[in-house]
């Protein structure tokens, strides 16, 4: 049943990981690699590495989101915005 999770954990890290590199839109794009982020911390979890799965969630899917949004919305111009 662990082996069945992890694979699934994966399988959506490598899908959040296609979807944020063919998405057109920006916003949408940042969602889905902060839900790979998010995906790997769930995945080290599996693996018994909480640590390193608190550590990740809160880097990769908190702060590096927080960071790329910020700086999206930053560089829209006025007619960019949606």
């Amino acid at each position: 049943m662990l082996e069945l999770l992890l694979l699934l954990a994966c399988a959506s890290i490598l899908t959040s990981g296609v979807l944020a590199v063919s998405l057109k839109n920006l916003m949408a794009a940042m969602v889905s690699s902060s839900l790979a982020g998010l995906f790997a911390a769930v995945s080290f979890l599996l693996l018994a590495a909480p640590d390193v799965a608190m550590a990740e969630a809160a880097i990769g899917s908190g702060l590096t989101t927080f960071i790329f949004l910020y700086a999206i919305r930053k560089t829209r111009s006025d007619g960019d915005a949606a």
